[in-house]
């Protein structure tokens, strides 16, 4: 199977690696013979169609900072429509705001007859049904389990629920930064603004950390839930949101004195989307600690079913984007790999 790699930070360069480490147990459990073509990114590209030799392409990325483009002066749209290839996985940075790059990478794809597999949110988030229908229409596989809780496998779960069942309503935990600021607030006490650095200080948080503490990553990703279980047909423009920035300790003291504990808390019930920081037991399974994500989804006839797990990561996530390619594998092959 070829592929195009679009994106080459953290995730695109776990997943290369996760190909190289796993290379005979693909192609001994699933059939599964990966060849990397081609890798682009916004600093150039690398194309080879007798396929890539991944360590290398790894090294020099990180010697030079950039792929050797070798006088290529197509977009990274005419790379991704032009190389034969079967995938394109994107792993290009999040716009909550365009969608861009990644938007105009899938549906470049989906033009040139390639499935995609994708962890990218913002795509998701502002063209859900769209990119599902270009999919459809072009007759091409769209993956996406790693847009969601990173390895985890929150979109599936959530999918299996659904079977033989009705979601009536799903809440969660959805965004590692914020919950591990929350968490720090209440275990040492600490205002927002420490809490905030101690997270940029572990890496948890980005130097502009805004979508994250202003609750538009879990908006996104709520967005992205309600959409794939069809309770609903919002864009992340169609969630209301509030962010954590103004929680002070108090507001955790007085929880945590109750038995409760403050956490950001995603709710899509019926058409209606939100998020903000509520004051939820600290029994409840939903409230898990530091960079953990829980979500619960509520099903009419069988109870609610809760799934927890790391939210983010290179290594995980790359496990994600691999549990997709062995899926369109299998489905290519007319094959169940469940």
């Amino acid at each position: 199977m070829r592929l195009v790699l679009a994106g080459f930070g953290v995730v695109g360069q776990s997943f290369a690696a996760l190909l190289e480490h796993k290379e005979k147990e693909l192609a001994s459990a699933y059939g599964l013979v990966p060849r990397i073509v081609a890798v682009v990114d916004s600093t150039g590209s690398v194309l080879d169609e007798r396929g890539l030799d991944l360590s290398r392409v790894v090294r020099s990325k990180k010697r030079n900072g950039s792929l050797q483009t070798a006088g290529d002066r197509r977009t990274t749209s005419e790379i991704i429509a032009q190389t034969e290839a079967d995938v394109m996985v994107e792993t290009t940075p999040t716009n909550f705001r365009t969608g861009e790059p990644g938007l105009g990478h899938i549906r470049a794809a989906f033009i040139s007859k390639k499935s995609v597999i994708t962890c990218n949110k913002g795509p998701l988030g502002i063209a859900f049904h769209a990119l599902r229908e270009l999919a459809r229409h072009n007759s091409v596989e769209f993956r996406y389990s790693g847009a969601v809780g990173g390895g985890t496998p929150i979109l599936d779960f959530g999918r299996t629920c659904s079977i033989g069942d009705e979601i009536t309503k799903v809440t969660g935990i959805l965004n590692g930064t914020c919950n591990f600021i929350l968490t720090k607030m209440e275990q040492d006490h600490l205002g927002f603004q420490r809490a905030l650095a101690l997270a940029q200080k572990e890496g948890y948080a980005e130097k502009d950390p805004s979508l994250d503490i202003n609750g538009f990553d879990s908006a996104v990703k709520l967005a992205i839930i309600a959409n794939h279980l069809s309770l609903s047909r919002a864009t992340v423009r169609d969630v209301r949101v509030k962010g954590i920035a103004e929680i002070s300790p108090g507001d955790v003291d007085r929880a945590a004195a109750k038995g409760d504990a403050v956490r950001l808390l995603a709710t899509a019930d019926g058409g209606e989307l939100s998020v903000a920081p509520v004051v939820i037991r600290r029994d409840d399974p939903l409230c898990v600690s530091g960079t953990y994500n829980a979500v619960k989804f509520h099903c009419r006839y069988s109870g609610p079913k809760v799934i927890v797990g790391k939210g983010a990561g290179g290594p995980e996530t790359a496990s994600s984007l691999l549990r997709d390619l062995i899926e369109i594998r299998g489905s290519m092959a007319g094959e169940s790999t469940k």
